[in-house]
């Protein structure tokens, strides 16, 4: 359920979410980068986790 707050997963685990404190906080913890690194690769590569992931790795 969306609502969940004890649910601290993106609900959509193939997009990143930067839009979101919680799920923002996910993919930056998930992937040890800093939210502005986060923004930086979502805003060059877009919002699919597998490019993000990419963008992050190289």
């Amino acid at each position: 359920m969306s609502d969940d707050l004890n649910n601290r997963g993106p609900a959509d685990r193939t997009r990143v979410n930067v839009n979101e404190d919680y799920e923002a906080r996910y993919w930056a913890d998930k992937w040890h980068v800093s939210m502005e690194e986060l923004r930086a690769a979502v805003d060059r590569v877009g919002v699919m986790a597998k490019d993000v992931e990419r963008a992050l790795k190289h």
